[in-house]
């Protein structure tokens, strides 16, 4: 777990600022749900069988003898927040969400035990356009932050009845090869076969090229749809590749799955992840709802940003040097007035000598220093000095605000 220190946090702000802007040509509204809930929603949301619910979150008992986790993802948090507030009575919710999760496994490059998600989730929409809207969100967010090299990967898990026949297919395969899988593998081929298919050992990946596929199992309405979804990305000039090894191993999953990745990123590519989910709602307790959703990684995609870019906090468009307690009570007065204004002031409380004042203005990145000092202020003006090295300097009453905020207004262009 990291902090975020001050000249790495614009990069998130522009991050988050963005998104808030797609969502909100979109129509989606943001949900915020809490950081804490109960270990049951995500043992049946993610999946006992899947490695973050067996190994990776973190659980403990409260004074109340309740078991809670930290929320590893945020889908499983909104449907619960859907369901219990009755938001699917209201019909179709097309709803966002950012914040904070965790998950106990090996820090690395853009991958933290805290780390941070972006997600879209849209609930009650089951036409193949649904699929196609929700990934070209995320691929025009992608876009419009300067991500490079972004790629999509496609792949259909059919319905519920295409799933169970190829698992049964699948099983039949892999049974008679259980000596050649990894160990994880062998583990998964009772629990949870599917995500075999997502295996990275390289050994399971040669033996899997002549496993039966999914597509194979597909029903004549599920490759239909499929279709729709592939020509809907195609209308809308997004590129994609199939990847019939892209999974999501949980019944309540079905139909489109994607990731879209970037070559910038090397090993760790995929920057958003998401798919179909119509048995979800259904499964922690709501009704029949057919549901498709996304998230993207934070931290890997300021990784991206921060490549050429260098983080600074924007620079005030006023530095305010003053010495003296009067000097210094009506500095902060004005100071004050100016921020009220709209005008971006740091105002500097140090005290300090005049020259030592001036080095931080000019650090600060500010065009302009207003001045107070003792003798400002017995001749009742403000200062107003150019930090640009040109010597330009203009003197303005103290009492005539107006005056003064018209002055820096248009010394500043705005």
């Amino acid at each position: 777990m990291v902090d975020l220190l001050p000249e790495q946090t614009p990069l998130w702000q522009r991050l988050e600022g963005t998104a808030r802007e797609h969502f909100r040509r979109a129509g989606v509204q943001e949900i915020r749900t809490p950081l804490l809930e109960v270990t049951e929603l995500f043992a049946r949301g993610i999946g006992e069988a899947t490695d973050v619910v067996g190994k990776e979150m973190y659980t403990f008992t409260d004074r109340g003898d309740r078991s809670c986790t930290l929320r590893p993802e945020g889908t499983a948090s909104v449907v619960r927040a859907a369901i219990q507030h009755g938001l699917l009575s209201q019909g179709p919710q097309r709803l966002w969400y950012s914040g904070p999760m965790f998950r106990y496994e090996r820090p690395q490059a853009g991958r933290q035990r805290q780390f941070h998600q972006i997600g879209l989730e849209l609930l009650g929409f089951s036409d193949a356009r649904s699929d196609v809207e929700a990934i070209s969100i995320a691929w025009d967010l992608l876009a419009d932050l300067g991500v490079q090299g972004l790629a999509l990967e496609l792949n259909t898990l059919g319905s519920g009845a295409d799933r169970a026949r190829y698992r049964e297919q699948l099983v039949a395969f892999l049974q008679q090869h259980r000596d050649q899988l990894d160990p994880d593998s062998q583990d998964r081929l009772e629990r949870n076969p599917l995500r075999i298919l997502d295996s990275k050992n390289a050994g399971t990946q040669e033996l899997l090229a002549g496993a039966p596929t999914l597509a194979d199992a597909l029903a004549p309405e599920s490759r239909e749809r499929f279709e729709q979804v592939k020509a809907g990305l195609a209308a809308l000039e997004i590129p994609f590749t199939l990847n019939p090894r892209l999974v999501r191993g949980l019944d309540y999953y079905s139909h489109t799955a994607f990731e879209i990745t970037s070559s910038q990123l090397g090993a760790q590519a995929t920057v958003c992840g998401g798919g179909r989910y119509d048995g979800l709602v259904e499964h922690l307790g709501g009704p029949a709802t057919p549901a498709i959703g996304w998230a993207l990684g934070m931290e890997r995609l300021v990784l991206l940003l921060a490549q050429g870019e260098v983080n600074s906090s924007p620079a005030p468009d006023l530095y305010f040097v003053n010495r003296g307690g009067a000097a210094s009570a009506a500095a902060l007065v004005l100071a004050r007035q100016l921020r009220r204004s709209g005008l971006s002031v740091e105002l500097d409380g140090s005290g300090s000598a005049f020259a030592k004042q001036f080095k931080r203005a000019n650090r600060s990145g500010a065009p302009w220093a207003a001045v107070v000092g003792e003798g400002e202020l017995e001749r009742g003006v403000v200062l107003l000095q150019s930090l640009c090295g040109d010597g330009k300097e203009s003197e303005f009453p103290l009492a005539d605000q107006s005056a003064l905020l018209e002055a820096i207004r248009g010394l500043l262009g705005v």
